[in-house]
C-alpha cells in the first residue's frame, strides 16, 4: 500500500461501484485485509447493491413511459406556453420550487431509524428477492447450518439461534447473510414441502431494542416482528400463508429458551 495514497471513503465507494483501476483496486483489497471492520462494511454494501439489482432486474429494460419522456414533456409545455422564453422561465421556476420542496421535505425521505418498522421492511424486501428464487434461494444449505449460524453470529457480533419448526410442518432449507440499510443480517429460510416458504430475518437493533411482537403486511408479504435484548427478529411469508402468528410465537419461545440456556448462571 502506497503511503502517499491514503484510503478515503470515496475510494471505498468507488470499489463498491467497480470504478477503480486494477492498481487501486488491489491497494484497496490489501487495505481491507488489514481492516476487517471496513471489509465487513464494504461487503455489506456490495451485497446490498446486488440485492437491489436483483429486485430491479425485471423492470430495468422496460421502456420509459411516454408521460416521463423529457422530450415529450418539453414539447407539450412549449405548445401550451406560447413561446420558448416563457417555457424556459416556467421550467426554471418549476426546478427552483422542486429543489426548495426537496430541501424542506428532506427529512421525510431519510431512512427510518433502525426500529421494528425498518426491520419489517427489510425482512419483506429480502423475502421478495430470495423466497421466489428456484435456483439458489439460500447460500448455505441445511447441511451447513452450524457453519451458517457461526458465520452470522460472528458478523452480527451476537450469538443467534436457529428455531426448529419441523413439528409445525416446516423444514429448515438454509440461509445466508444479507445486507440491510442498518447493517448485516441473517436470513434463514423454511419450506413446508409444498412450495410455501417462510423466512426469519435477525439483526442487531439500533433503537427499540426490546419490543413486543407486532404484525405487519406490505406488498403481499405478511409477518410478525419483535426485539429482545438488542436483537430484532422478523418472520415473514406470503400474505396468504395461514398460521403465521403461532409460528412466530413458537420461534420466539425457542429463541428465548436458547438464550436463557446460554446466559451465565
Amino acid at each position: 500500500m502506497s503511503e502517499n495514497r491514503p484510503v478515503q471513503e470515496e475510494d471505498l465507494q468507488a470499489y463498491v461501484d467497480n470504478a477503480l483501476d486494477d492498481t487501486r483496486r488491489r491497494e484497496i483489497e490489501a487495505y481491507m485485509r488489514h481492516h476487517p471492520d471496513v471489509a465487513g462494511r464494504i461487503e455489506g454494501y456490495i451485497a446490498q447493491r446486488e440485492q437491489l439489482r436483483a429486485s430491479l432486474a425485471p423492470i430495468v429494460h422496460e421502456p420509459i413511459p411516454p408521460d416521463l419522456n423529457l422530450r415529450h414533456m418539453l414539447e407539450a409545455r412549449r405548445t401550451r406556453s406560447g413561446g420558448p422564453w416563457r417555457m424556459a422561465a416556467s421550467v426554471l421556476v418549476a426546478l427552483c420550487i422542486g429543489g426548495m420542496g426537496g430541501w424542506i421535505g428532506r427529512g421525510a425521505t431519510e431512512p427510518a431509524p433502525g426500529g421494528i418498522a425498518a426491520l419489517a421492511r427489510e425482512a419483506t424486501a429480502s423475502y421478495q428477492v430470495f423466497a421466489s428464487d428456484t435456483t439458489r434461494p439460500v447460500e448455505l444449505s441445511a447441511e451447513d447450518s452450524a457453519a451458517l449460524v457461526s458465520w452470522v453470529s460472528t458478523r452480527l457480533r451476537r450469538p443467534v439461534s436457529l428455531p426448529d419448526l419441523s413439528k409445525a410442518g416446516y423444514h429448515y432449507m438454509g440461509g445466508r447473510l444479507v445486507a440491510t440499510e442498518h447493517g448485516p443480517a441473517g436470513l434463514f429460510m423454511y419450506d413446508d414441502g409444498h412450495g410455501t416458504r417462510l423466512a426469519m430475518l435477525v439483526r442487531p437493533m439500533q433503537v427499540e431494542r426490546d419490543m413486543p411482537m407486532k404484525a405487519h403486511e406490505q406488498a403481499g408479504v405478511a409477518g410478525y416482528s419483535w426485539a429482545n435484548q438488542g436483537l430484532g427478529y422478523s418472520l415473514v411469508a406470503s400474505a396468504s400463508t395461514s398460521g403465521l402468528h403461532p409460528l412466530a410465537d413458537e420461534m420466539r419461545r425457542q429463541i428465548d429458551q436458547q438464550a436463557a440456556k446460554a446466559a451465565p448462571a
